[in-house]
């Protein structure tokens, strides 16, 4: 596709040349009280930021592994190639998006719109790709227009999220794990040529067997995939153990009441577009979906884009999600 032309640019004028310690050159503060997220704001006028990353070591990885999560708040704004040249200066190699679930544009390489949902709906917190067994570890966002009201990103610290998660709850999960359920080819989400990015069934068996997903091919152009996957991992960097699933989004549940009952009276329990159940099958309990959700909505962080803000993100330490909004909004996506 053609690449829309960035709203702001950090490449249109010649990027300052800085030979202070890194250290120098930004603050670090806590975001806000009671979350361990921290915003960087540089010291110096139009400090670009992927001068300071090259000058500054290892420091934002420091500060990701450390904290979490981390905004960049007042550099020079980029344009979809800077924050390419950003993320892949700290993260290494793009990720592509494949096993997709959700819409999402490619604007350049391997930077994507986020989450092409209708402005008037929320997404819920979640951890990127925790319905699959193989995952980013590091996430990129780039606000390029914020929205009018609302549209900010919400943040939310796994580990605090497992500890608000019952514990009778969480033994059920950890236990029996999620079974994901994916019905593609009915109208009504991805079709299997945009989550798989192909148009080849092969590739698309193969992938599946790779991964240990079951794939069953229907009548028509359906096909049906079940994926039992973990309910918690241990983060590779902090070593604490986090919330690390989907359930509560794919859940059938997680759509609006109205939505919900024709979702249901339309389809058979194992013919729902998506839906999530404990791994050995059996229905998940509503109570147990409730009280992650609570635990999810008790550890929210919150705050207005700004343009040119950048937040870089542990995927396993931190959860995201958006909030509705009004007016125009853009907000790209990387991962390594």
């Amino acid at each position: 596709m053609t690449r829309p032309a960035p709203t702001m640019s950090g490449l249109g004028r010649a990027r300052k040349s800085i030979s202070v310690s890194g250290e120098a050159l930004v603050r670090v503060a806590p975001l806000s009280g009671g979350t361990r997220m921290v915003v960087c704001t540089p010291t110096v006028a139009r400090l670009d930021a992927r001068e300071w990353l090259a000058g500054s070591g290892s420091m934002l990885k420091r500060l990701r592994d450390e904290h979490g999560a981390v905004l960049l708040r007042g550099f020079s704004p980029l344009d979809a190639d800077g924050f390419a040249e950003l993320a892949t200066a700290m993260g290494g190699d793009l990720l592509d998006y494949n096993n997709r679930s959700t819409p999402r544009t490619r604007v350049s390489g391997k930077v994507f719109t986020s989450t092409e949902y209708p402005a008037d709906q929320t997404i819920p917190l979640h951890n990127e790709m925790s319905y699959t067994d193989s995952w980013p570890g590091t996430l990129f966002f780039a606000c390029m227009i914020p929205a009018t009201d609302g549209g900010e990103t919400p943040f939310a610290d796994s580990a605090r999220i497992y500890d608000r998660v019952p514990a009778a709850t969480r033994d059920r999960f950890e236990q029996r794990g999620v079974m994901y359920v994916r019905n593609f080819g009915n109208g009504m989400d991805l079709s299997w040529q945009e989550a798989f990015q192909t148009e080849d069934r092969g590739d698309v068996d193969a992938y599946c067997r790779e991964h240990g997903i079951q794939a069953e091919w229907l009548g028509g152009d359906r096909l049906r995939t079940r994926h039992v996957v973990q309910a918690t991992v241990v983060s590779r960097t902090s070593e604490r153990k986090v919330w690390f699933n989907q359930a509560h989004l794919f859940h059938v549940s997680s759509l609006p009441a109205g939505v919900e009952q024709v979702m249901r009276e339309s389809f058979a329990e194992d013919e729902l577009p998506r839906n999530a159940m404990y791994g050995d099958g059996s229905p998940l309990d509503p109570a147990d979906l409730a009280g992650i959700r609570a635990a999810y909505a008790a550890e929210e962080i919150t705050f207005p884009w700004q343009t040119g803000d950048v937040v870089v993100i542990d995927n396993e330490q931190f959860a995201h999600g958006r909030r509705p909004y009004s007016g125009k909004r853009s907000t790209l996506v990387a991962m390594t």
